[in-house]
């Protein structure tokens, strides 16, 4: 469906925004020659073949930019018209990696396609979400200020991450809550994210002090409110209902829910990574997933080791970095996952201070100018989609970095345009250049 206008598909679309994801995807090819490079190794003939990460990469990115200049010719209403097929389509996918997934890591998220690639649904299911929610809050008849609206835009956002749950990618789960920020700028109450961020800091206090205590420090907290506020809530009682409601989800959440998932809904792995974050021990024993032996010497590792591999990676880097192909760490292959989720690690260690400072710079520069895309758009659609794709690169680029230096634990995300990845690089292009081919249209009238 392409317009018969857009012969020249540069004319409005951002060129700066492509030039960075340019050098983005550069960067990222040379992190993982850096990781992989071998001088003994036949590199023409291993490209030719396939049989490195690197050369994989690199057609990956060949791959990508086909389809980005296809969806730059393609008609920008066709985003619109297709917003709520592609995500019943995208769900169904999911759906599908149940009965036909690879299983991968112990994530059974995964499709095998011809040539030994794999595809992951869950991945393409964000930019599936995008459009959907961008096509629900734009509708004529929806009233996003209204509580119905919140919760079916909720329930859009929450089937894709519980699947994703259900498929052991607990990260990629996490970052359907990157759709916050789309909401958020399209009236969604302050008084929730409240609600959320109290919630988040009820389950640290969880992990941090024992939950009989602090189920007693709630009740403490509670009864002394209503005492000091017991004349004002005598003229209205319906407040000490909503005070006693409060501390009832509270101290659920803290007694039976925290615990619950904790013990039955996470690994053992991933519960001991998010007690390490803050400096607690979990025992495994409680964990009812890790009955097998599997997961019991699993357990048995100490389970920062990646952390602790990656800090000491990107603190050898020092101010000015070891140089490009000497780093020891990420060529001495210490760091786990280094070419993925702890790509990061390979540019701290080659780059050391400076060259991460720049490469932050380039990404916060990125953000920028996605948030003012955002902000220009004359349609409601555009500017939920350009939203929610800031929040996904914001949410990914934060919580990979953070997980690299230990400021958040260890749940599996790739950073944008750099990890290694087929389905992260596609779904991150796709994502942009459908942002792209919005704004190039954004002077015309688009419900």
């Amino acid at each position: 469906m392409a317009t018969t206008n857009n012969h020249n598909f540069s004319k409005g679309t951002d060129l700066a925004v492509i030039l960075v994801y340019i050098m983005m995807v550069a960067i990222g090819i040379l992190c993982i020659f850096m990781i992989e490079y071998n001088p003994n190794l036949n590199w023409s003939n291993s490209f030719l073949t396939a049989k490195t990460n690197f050369s994989k990469q690199i057609y990956f990115s060949i791959f990508c930019t086909f389809i980005a200049i296809f969806i730059l010719l393609l008609d920008s209403k066709v985003f619109t018209a297709l917003a709520n097929l592609s995500y019943v389509a995208g769900i169904l996918l999911m759906l599908a990696t149940f009965v036909l997934g690879k299983n991968i890591n112990g994530s059974k998220s995964w499709i095998p396609i011809a040539g030994g690639f794999n595809l992951q649904p869950a991945e393409l299911c964000k930019i599936f979400t995008a459009l959907f929610l961008a096509k629900f809050i734009s509708k004529p008849d929806t009233d996003f200020k209204k509580l119905k609206s919140y919760l079916i835009a909720g329930a859009a956002i929450a089937l894709p991450a519980i699947l994703s749950i259900m498929q052991h990618e607990l990260g990629l789960a996490l970052v359907y809550s990157a759709f916050i920020f789309a909401m958020y700028r399209e009236g969604l109450p302050p008084i929730i994210l409240v609600v959320l961020l109290s919630f988040a800091i009820l389950v640290i206090a969880t992990l941090l002090l024992e939950p009989s205590l602090l189920a007693i420090i709630l009740t403490l907290i509670a009864g002394l409110f209503i005492f000091s506020m017991i004349k004002k809530f005598k003229k209205n009682k319906n407040k000490i209902l909503i005070v006693i409601a409060i501390w009832g989800v509270c101290f659920g959440t803290v007694r039976f829910a925290v615990p619950y998932i904790f013990n039955h809904v996470f690994e053992c792995y991933q519960s001991t990574r998010i007690y390490s974050m803050v400096g607690k021990e979990y025992d495994c024993a409680q964990n009812k997933k890790s009955a097998s032996s599997t997961g019991e010497r699993r357990s048995k590792k100490p389970d920062d080791y990646n952390v602790k591999q990656s800090k000491i990676a990107i603190g050898s880097g020092g101010f000015w970095g070891r140089g490009f192909l000497k780093g020891t760490q990420t060529r001495g292959k210490y760091v786990p996952a280094q070419h993925t989720d702890f790509i990061f690690t390979s540019l701290g260690e080659a780059f050391g201070f400076v060259g991460t400072f720049i490469f932050l710079g380039l990404y916060l520069f990125f953000l920028f100018r996605l948030v003012r895309i955002a902000e220009r758009q004359r349609s409601t659609f555009s500017r939920v989609y350009a939203y929610s794709v800031v929040g996904i690169f914001f949410f990914h680029i934060a919580v990979n970095i953070s997980m690299t230096i230990g400021l958040f634990p260890v749940v599996g995300i790739p950073l944008p345009l750099i990890s290694y990845g087929g389905s992260s690089l596609l779904t991150f292009t796709v994502l942009l250049f459908i942002l792209l081919r919005l704004d190039a249209d954004r002077l015309m009238v688009l419900r």
